[in-house]
């Protein structure tokens, strides 16, 4: 049952990194770039723990890869929303 749910929130953050971008590429709004972003940072992270949960299992811990990946992908967002004027 985890693996599915590990698999609908990392298909869930791919349509919204998709659909944000393909926005982005349409409007070229720049607040648009910084949330493709970030949601391409947080499939990631959910490919990684559905990897590590699922396939690895208890014995390799990637949560440190895990934290490292979230906190890169949330960097583009706040850099968007602190210092993009519009």
């Amino acid at each position: 049952m985890a693996a599915i749910i590990y698999s609908l929130c990392a298909l869930t953050a791919f349509a919204c990194a998709f659909l944000i971008t393909r926005s982005y590429m349409r409007s070229r709004l720049r607040l648009l770039l910084w949330s493709g972003l970030c949601f391409w940072g947080l499939f990631l992270n959910n490919f990684i723990l559905m990897v590590d949960r699922v396939l690895l299992g208890p014995e390799i811990d990637l949560s440190t890869w895990r934290l490292v990946v979230s906190l890169v992908a949330l960097l583009p967002l706040l850099f968007g929303l602190i210092w993009e004027e519009e």
